[in-house]
């Protein structure tokens, strides 16, 4: 396990280009800072420590998304069924993280991202109807909750649920950041709860946010100049090779 007590210039260069990069990402497409973030730090320094650096530019960057917009009082009742269990499963994920074998759930991690970008790629995607949200909303809160405790990954299956139900461009962007926001908050707590977060480990999280807010402001230029299209096919295309090396390199 790395030793994160011990910063060396490495490692301040390594998180300020995975940080510009990732807001890079988030400023373009609206998401991707945490996968992209978690992806790369799990190849450089392991899973527990990659989901501890990953937590305060998250915190930072998913309070304003989901704080903009002006229906965090809508959203917040329309999908209460859907976060709440997303944030109670997120503690027994942390649990499994502490307990079990780190390369399995490196590669769980990298399966999921390739899951995420594999969808990503082909657009795929479904509609659900009001009746079959009822059952769905918990079951979908409940897996993300799981997984990202296990994993530090929050967008499958909560990205493509949030998708699926209906919501205008603007509401899918706020919901997306109140469901990180949530979880990185209760992701933190749960981490400490088990002895996986530590001060050296926040310090160099609290050095990444400007990192990537300069990459999201970097990205949100680039958008007005590049093809979204163009982009998100690199993207996914670049998340499904990260994910294989996560696979491989246990």
């Amino acid at each position: 396990m790395p030793d994160l007590s011990v910063i060396t210039p490495f490692d301040l260069l390594a998180l300020a280009l995975t940080f510009l990069l990732a807001g890079g990402v988030k400023g373009v497409i609206g998401m991707g800072l945490p996968t992209v973030s978690l992806a790369i730090l799990t190849l450089i320094h392991g899973l527990p420590e990659a989901m501890g650096l990953l937590l305060v530019p998250s915190f930072v960057t998913n309070l304003w998304q989901a704080l903009a917009g002006g229906q965090l009082g809508h959203l917040s009742r329309r999908l209460w069924t859907f976060l709440i269990p997303a944030a109670v499963l997120i503690w027994p994920g942390v649990w499994l993280l502490s307990r079990l074998n780190g390369a399995t759930l490196t590669t769980l991690l990298g399966a999921t991202v390739i899951l995420y970008a594999a969808l990503g790629l082909h657009g795929l995607g479904l509609t659900l109807r009001p009746a079959t949200r009822r059952w769905t909303a918990p079951l979908a809160g409940g897996l993300t909750g799981l997984l990202t405790g296990m994993t530090g990954s929050f967008v499958v299956p909560g990205v493509l649920y949030l998708q699926s139900i209906g919501l205008d461009r603007h509401q899918l962007v706020q919901a997306m950041g109140m469901l990180f926001f949530i979880c990185t908050l209760v992701l933190a707590a749960g981490l400490q709860s088990v002895n996986l977060l530590t001060p050296a480990t926040l310090a160099l999280s609290a050095c990444a946010v400007l990192p990537a807010l300069i990459g999201m402001v970097a990205g949100q230029w680039l958008r007005k100049r590049l093809s979204e299209q163009a982009f998100r096919r690199i993207f996914f295309g670049a998340l499904i090779i990260i994910g294989l090396a996560l696979i491989l390199q246990r």
